[in-house]
């Protein structure tokens, strides 16, 4: 697959994919007007994309070093931003993002804040000079960059717990869809989900995900613009609803008051939220400043200090690729970031509008109970409603749902076609598993390679090194399958945990190993251990299923990672100017990493 000139005719063959999407779109179009149910065609469409998606990871398959860690380097510029905007638009982003912005409002816009800014650092302070070092993870930059096995091992600590933690939102992701789109038990939905994440990356490596995620980024951007233009139409809020919802949040803010906002206890119904929180509500004061402002900080440190994220830089051709593959990275994410506000407000106006056939509020409670995308979701345990009153209607403050399920719902919700809601689907499977496949295999490579490889066995061969790797894989998704299955978290609360714990950790040690000449093993090996050490132990007082002590400042779990890379900053620098400077030949190499030309600093065997 991989011979001649197949990267040459990569817009062609994914023009032909994404054909034949359209194409097998249509088709379930015609099939659910011909009475197919609502149940098959959901089966079908994510059974039909994840078969895709296994083919392409099997036609991948590589028994090559780079191949499989790097992608050979090959990977075109544009293609990568499509691969990483795929690897980076996660079940947050897809399936949970518009879900907290419809719940909570203005303030979770933090996280497009933070996670779009990101970028704009990675692109100036990292994604180049990462490249430009020639290394195969982020553990082997630390570890080469300062020398020795301490370094590396902690760097590979930091790395598996905060992919890890990622990889158990995607899971979880993955089994609230597989849950609703078969109608199984959530617990048995993830399961579902790793084997297709497993099908996808287990025999290519890099090389299988990345083409993988180049054909699920055109599923999902689809599946997610395709609701929202429609819905915005049918309102008569525009063409193109990214400039015009203003008006609708306008709209929400009336239906609020002409319905009241009241409380209503949440025990009989636990992980759901209630549909009483003021969408245009804007707290004032310096503590609502700061807690947005340093959600975002955190999420910002986080983007540049996920190994799967900068590990897709390391297959770019040439430094100078790296650098515009991070550009078409931000427009392609751009168009899901800054859609997802339309979508959550538009959805809203659904529910709440009396005037449209689909505003559940208000209405009868009998008659909300019967509707059929109520008694899907309600038997999957995602969404309840309770006339606690008992007047009969269904209140505002009555309607409990899991914000995990806004965006698969919104189909359902306004009354369109079942067969978006099975695009959808695929889109946020095709979300999920893409951002899985990244986590996993950033995960194996670096215990294959950094650990294995580098510290145990430097002496194994490409097919044993390759076997630890796949095998590895397998492990650690069916451990992240069974932590999501335990519902610890949700979905957008493991994935801030996992950008505090990485920028807890990597974040300096990265960063200043770049900039900072001086910076040397005893300080990065100070700063990784005592900036994840504080992280955790923050967490652990302030998190809401451990000691729950109050906040220090507004930092809760959500933003611990801002104690964490301070005392990593801190003990980085102290450590680094109390011991001696780096030899000759370590200063030399951080000088020839920030020319932009000229091979590689370091050669791969």
């Amino acid at each position: 697959m991989f011979k001649g000139n197949f990267i040459d005719n990569l817009p062609k063959i994914y023009g032909l994919y994404t054909g034949g999407f359209f194409l097998f779109v249509i088709l379930m179009a015609v099939l659910e007007q011909l009475g197919m149910s609502a149940q098959t065609i959901g089966i079908l469409f994510v059974a039909f994309t994840i078969v895709i998606y296994a083919a392409i990871g099997w036609l991948s398959r590589t028994m090559q070093t780079e191949a499989y860690y790097v992608a050979g380097r090959e990977v075109p510029t544009v293609f990568n931003g499509m691969a990483t905007a795929a690897d980076w638009m996660s079940g947050a982003s897809f399936v949970a993002m518009a879900g907290g912005i419809f719940f909570g409002g203005h303030s979770y816009l933090a996280f497009l804040v933070g996670w779009t800014g990101g970028y704009v650092l990675v692109s100036s302070l990292m994604a180049p000079y990462l490249r430009k070092f020639g290394c195969y993870t982020v553990p082997d930059f630390i570890g080469t960059r300062y020398g020795g096995n301490t370094a590396r091992f902690l760097a590979v600590v930091v790395l598996v717990l905060a992919s890890f933690t990622y990889v158990t939102a995607q899971i979880n992701a993955t089994g609230t869809i597989a849950s609703r789109a078969l109608q199984i038990p959530f617990e048995l939905g993830v399961w579902f989900g790793l084997l297709g994440i497993l099908l996808c990356s287990m025999l290519g490596g890099m090389r299988a995900v990345t083409w993988t995620q180049v054909a699920q980024y055109i599923v999902l951007i689809v599946a997610y613009l395709l609701p929202v233009f429609w819905m915005s139409n049918a309102l008569d809020f525009g063409l193109i609803p990214q400039f015009s919802y203003g008006a609708a949040v306008e709209r929400i803010s009336e239906l609020e008051k002409l319905h009241g906002l009241g409380i209503a206890a949440t025990e009989s119904f636990p992980g759901l939220k209630i549909l009483s929180t003021p969408h245009s509500d804007v707290a004032g004061g310096a503590m609502a400043s700061w807690k947005f402002i340093s959600l975002a900080l955190c999420m910002m440190l986080g983007t540049c200090s996920l190994p799967h994220i900068l590990m897709r830089y390391f297959t770019t051709p040439s430094v100078k690729s790296a650098r515009k593959s991070v550009a078409y990275s931000l427009l392609f994410i751009f168009l899901l970031y800054f859609t997802a506000p339309a979508l959550a407000t538009l959805s809203k106006i659904q529910m709440l509008d009396p005037n449209l056939a689909t505003g559940i509020i208000g209405k009868a409670f009998s008659e909300v109970q019967s509707l059929d995308w109520i008694q899907n979701w309600s038997n999957v345990g995602m969404l309840a409603i309770s006339d606690s009153n008992g007047d009969g209607i269904l209140q505002l403050n009555e309607f409990f749902m899991r914000a995990d399920i806004v965006v698969l719902a919104t189909p359902e919700i306004a009354g369109l076609p079942y067969v978006i809601s099975g695009l959808v689907a695929a889109g946020g499977m095709a979300a999920a598993m893409s951002t899985a496949d990244g986590l996993l295999l950033a995960i194996s490579n670096s215990l294959s390679h950094d650990m294995y490889y580098k510290i145990i066995d430097p002496s194994a061969d490409t097919r044993k090194r390759l076997l630890v790797a796949r095998v590895l894989l397998i492990v650690i998704g069916a451990a992240g399958a069974f932590v999501a299955s335990l519902k610890l978290t949700s979905i957008l609360g493991a994935v801030a945990w996992a950008f505090d714990f990485a920028m807890s950790g990597l974040f300096f040690p990265i960063v200043l190993g770049i900039w900072w000449k001086r910076a040397n093993r005893q300080g990065a090996i100070a700063g990784m251990f005592f900036g994840l050490l504080s992280g955790t132990a923050y967490l652990y007082y302030v998190g809401p299923k451990f000691m729950a002590m109050t906040p220090w400042l507004g930092i809760d779990h959500l933003r611990f990672g801002i104690i964490g890379a301070s005392v990593s900053l801190i003990a980085m620098v102290v450590v680094t100017l109390m011991t001696e400077e780096p030899d000759a030949a370590t200063q030399k190499m951080v000088d020839d990493l920030r020319v932009p030309k000229g091979e590689p600093v370091i050669s791969q065997q």
